[in-house]
């Protein structure tokens, strides 16, 4: 259902039934991991101006992958990564 470098690739979809009868799919809410444990592959400072997008591109080769840069610096809102020019930012090891 998701693509394979999606954060929700390997949540299992759950099904409700309504009380009218009809089943809905959904998926359901991802747990965050602990960002302090996660491998590392460099720390480097968010550039002023740049987009969560734009520094998953610079440091992981693609621009998707910024939600794994938010999980190993424990953030949850994407713009904190960037929201001070300057700030060391964790860079997770990419995954396969």
């Amino acid at each position: 259902m998701y693509d394979h470098n999606s954060r929700y690739h390997s949540i299992e979809t759950a099904k409700i039934t309504l009380p009218d009868g009809r089943t809905v799919a959904y998926t359901p809410a991802r747990l965050l991991p602990d960002g302090e444990k996660m491998p590392l592959l460099a720390e480097t400072p968010a550039a002023q101006g740049e987009r969560p997008d734009q520094l998953a591109h610079r440091t992981l080769g693609d621009p998707l992958q910024y939600w794994r840069i938010c999980d190993a610096n424990n953030v949850m809102h994407p713009l904190e990564l960037v929201d001070e020019a300057g700030r060391f930012v964790r860079i997770p090891l990419p995954q396969a």
